[in-house]
């Protein structure tokens, strides 16, 4: 039977306009907030709208990520292990060289490629010594913020150098980061092109060190005793606040039914600095679960049932594959993922056993297999059973020495992994080093 090309024509767009329209993705990331740092979790401070987020989605019980920024930031923007990528056992300091590999397939340019606006708004920390790492040279169409892991909130400066630009060049602006961060992704989604859907990546340098928020929001908490303490739950009440700020205009903008919203914490939070992560043990910088387990939530309305705890065990490596599957997008790497699209466990409110889930930082390394969890913490190994001892309180090595022989087999055998070009980095300013007077700049 012959078919008019009109009618041909006219099929064909009917049928894509049936088409399942995309959605929009939100990641709002947090910097170094603990376990029991918002108010849905037992913290003191403020947090109506991250607690919002938990009553109109699907709360983690078990979410991962790495023990310090930039290995967590480099497995969500690749899906694939940092032990990989020799992005694994520190952060990326301000004198270091080295990024993610070139090669490396990141997030943005997948939903670039399938119609999306791409922007980042906030803390990069994946390397900003060539301008290959950058975040434009990466699959973010529009990026604003700082390229290192920690700046002054209100100067802008790291080191004596500026470090606050847009779209790689260097601004001097008035205000307070985490609001500034925020202002930023309201402009750009008032301004975004209608019709593409939108990914923004928010990763809020809040409420990492240094301890600075406005006086007003300090002296909100002026019960809390501990300078430190006090200054920590201002800063993550702002977090909150410019949460709120941005969540109202997705409102505003008849976004929010059609966007995909996902909160968490790159890391356990650092006690030293005021934190919290409630009973559980150790804290950032450790592959304890105070290092390791973070509070985060996944929104999509019409799709996730609201108000409900997901029991499937994650970690921030699915982040990639599994907002590809919810959106419909390809993944577009050609270097195998190392995490796993959850989403059909998601929907279905459904959970199903994790293979081996591997975590480190300098001086400790851990496995989750299974029921258990071995840490390798300064040389001595320690066994628990995950499951039933969260906080780590009960060590059971010495009655299971030959699981802790295969367990230790199998980290030994991930560590491995760590590329002959990986670096381990150095914590300690080199002498001599000097920062550049502006760092977006600096990058060749």
């Amino acid at each position: 039977m012959n078919i008019s090309r009109r009618a041909f024509l006219g099929s064909a767009a009917a049928l894509y306009a049936q088409a399942p329209k995309k959605p929009n993705v939100v990641i709002f990331l947090a910097d170094d907030l603990g376990f029991g740092d918002v108010r849905f979790m037992g913290g003191e401070m403020e947090t109506p709208n991250i607690d919002a987020l938990t009553k109109t989605g699907v709360r983690f019980d078990r979410f991962y990520s790495f023990p310090v920024c930039s290995p967590t930031r480099s497995g969500l923007m690749t899906g694939r292990s940092p032990m990989r990528l020799g992005v694994i056992w520190t952060v990326i300091r301000p004198w270091e060289k080295y990024g993610v590999p070139l090669e490396e397939h990141f997030m943005p340019q997948s939903f670039k490629a399938a119609g999306y606006e791409t922007a980042i708004t906030g803390k990069w920390h994946l390397g900003h010594s060539q301008k290959a790492f950058l975040p434009n040279s990466r699959g973010f169409d529009h990026s604003y913020g700082h390229v290192n892991g920690m700046i002054d909130y209100f100067t802008h400066m790291r080191d004596g150098g500026l470090d606050w630009h847009r779209d790689g060049k260097s601004m001097v602006e008035e205000g307070y980061t985490t609001d500034l961060i925020a202002s930023e992704a309201i402009r750009l989604i008032k301004s975004r092109d209608k019709s593409k859907p939108l990914f923004l990546y928010m990763p809020f340098n809040a409420p990492h060190a240094p301890l600075q928020a406005p006086p007003a929001v300090i002296d909100k908490y002026a019960r809390i005793a501990d300078e430190r303490r006090r200054a920590y739950v201002a800063m993550v009440d702002r977090l909150d606040t410019n949460i709120g700020r941005v969540m109202n205009t997705l409102d505003a903008e008849g976004m929010t039914k059609d966007t995909i919203i996902l909160f968490f914490s790159d890391n356990g939070g650092p006690i030293a600095q005021g934190a919290n992560n409630g009973k559980l043990r150790g804290a950032k910088g450790s592959a304890f679960e105070g290092g390791l387990r973070v509070p985060a939530v996944i929104r999509y309305d019409g799709h996730l049932k609201a108000g409900t705890v997901s029991k499937q065990v994650a970690y921030v490596c699915d982040v990639f594959p599994t907002l590809a599957g919810a959106s419909g997008v390809a993944p577009l790497n050609k270097l195998r993922f190392d995490g796993k699209n959850l989403w059909p466990m998601l929907t279905s409110g459904k959970s199903e056993k994790r293979s081996d889930l591997f975590f480190a930082v300098e001086g400790s390394l851990a496995v989750h297999h299974q029921e258990w969890k071995l840490v390798r913490h300064k040389g001595v190994s320690m066994l628990f059973q995950i499951e039933n001892d969260p906080n780590e309180q009960i060590d059971l090595a010495a009655q299971h020495p030959d699981i802790v022989a295969d367990l230790s087999k199998r980290i030994d055998q991930w560590a491995a992994l760590h590329p002959k070009q990986g670096t381990h980095g150095t914590d300690k300013m080199p002498d001599g080093f000097v920062s550049p007077p502006k760092w977006i700049e600096a990058a060749r």
